[in-house]
């Protein structure tokens, strides 16, 4: 599209419908670009595959979407994969995404149907509200694996060295947002760059996703622990996330993130101490007039860690966990 490609990190925002309002995907100008995650889906009434503002900043830094040599995702959520199919439509870049998504998309919907509505059966939710726990586990699954297809992966990474043609680096895995989450630590103009997706993000903690109410949740906490010390040794210049601006309080935030996290268990395990025997309970208490849902499955993966800490005690009571 342009005869001189400049070396610049240029960022694309778009709108979401939760703090801080955006979502951003970054692309490493240079001989072969490389577009680190991919934006969330185009509005249906938009006519063209590509949201408006994906092309329109890509065309202000003098590339287009065909320009994209190398697509690089960090994890399979339906805000950063979202373009992907606009992407492959406008040219032929190699495809990189988390090896371990291959194994999750080939995951039988049905099957973590029947897993998602057991486990939350037993942490207590019951009726409409369970079902929709269910339908929105399966819708996922079924979406994101049609906006980021496996057969267009072209290399599946794994942490450990990784090269994105001239560019190279270390992936890290930090999973607790999301289990297959991987953090690219890229050589690029001089600088050691984090794209660090949903991690070391400047405006809040992540909320612990990791694989929703499916059997890791258990795990989760522990997870989100995991992935900010894998992260700690390295030092990078500036770190791009996927949500706020990029910034330069690498060793703070994750001081910040770690810190919340033991807040938030010390929050859940006083909930516990107070009287809150069951996960819907305390949920509702950690939303503080928000819809309970959205806390579901970090609160399940506190309490479970909890449990497996010693911090409180589970039994099973016709069928529903409840903690003391």
């Amino acid at each position: 599209m342009h005869n001189q490609r400049t070396q610049s990190v240029h960022r694309v925002e778009f709108p979401v419908d939760w703090p801080p309002g955006h979502v951003a995907c970054h692309l490493l100008g240079g001989e072969e670009p490389v577009l680190v995650d991919a934006g969330i889906p185009a509005a249906p009434e938009q006519e063209t595959p590509a949201d408006e503002r994906f092309e329109s900043t890509l065309e202000r830094a003098e590339y287009g979407l065909g320009d994209i040599e190398h697509l690089v995702l960090t994890h399979p959520h339906v805000d950063h994969i979202g373009q992907v199919g606009a992407v492959l439509d406008a040219g032929d870049p190699t495809v990189y995404a988390p090896a371990s998504v291959r194994e999750r998309f080939t995951r039988a919907a049905t099957a973590l149907g029947e897993r998602v509505r057991e486990n939350a059966a037993a942490a207590g939710i019951t009726g409409d509200a369970l079902d929709n726990e269910v339908e929105s586990a399966v819708e996922s699954l079924e979406r994101n694996r049609r906006l980021l297809p496996p057969d267009a992966v072209d290399e599946w990474l794994t942490p450990g060295e990784i090269s994105f043609g001239p560019i190279s680096g270390t992936a890290v895995h930090t999973p607790g947002h999301q289990a297959d989450h991987l953090a690219y630590l890229l050589g690029y103009d001089g600088e050691t760059l984090l794209f660090s997706g949903d991690t070391v993000m400047e405006p809040f903690r992540a909320v612990v996703i990791h694989d929703g109410m499916d059997d890791g949740y258990t795990e989760a906490f522990e997870a989100a622990f995991t992935a900010l010390d894998r992260l700690e040794p390295h030092d990078p210049d500036r770190v791009f996330s996927g949500h706020g601006k990029p910034h330069e309080q690498f060793g703070e935030i994750l001081d910040r993130d770690r810190s919340r996290l033991h807040k938030r268990l010390d929050a859940i395990e006083g909930l516990v101490d107070d009287g809150f025997e069951t996960m819907p309970a305390v949920a509702a208490e950690l939303a503080r007039g928000r819809k309970p849902r959205y806390m579901y499955a970090e609160t399940m993966s506190g309490l479970a860690h909890l449990d497996q800490t010693g911090r409180v005690e589970s039994e099973l009571v016709d069928g529903v966990r409840r903690y003391a």
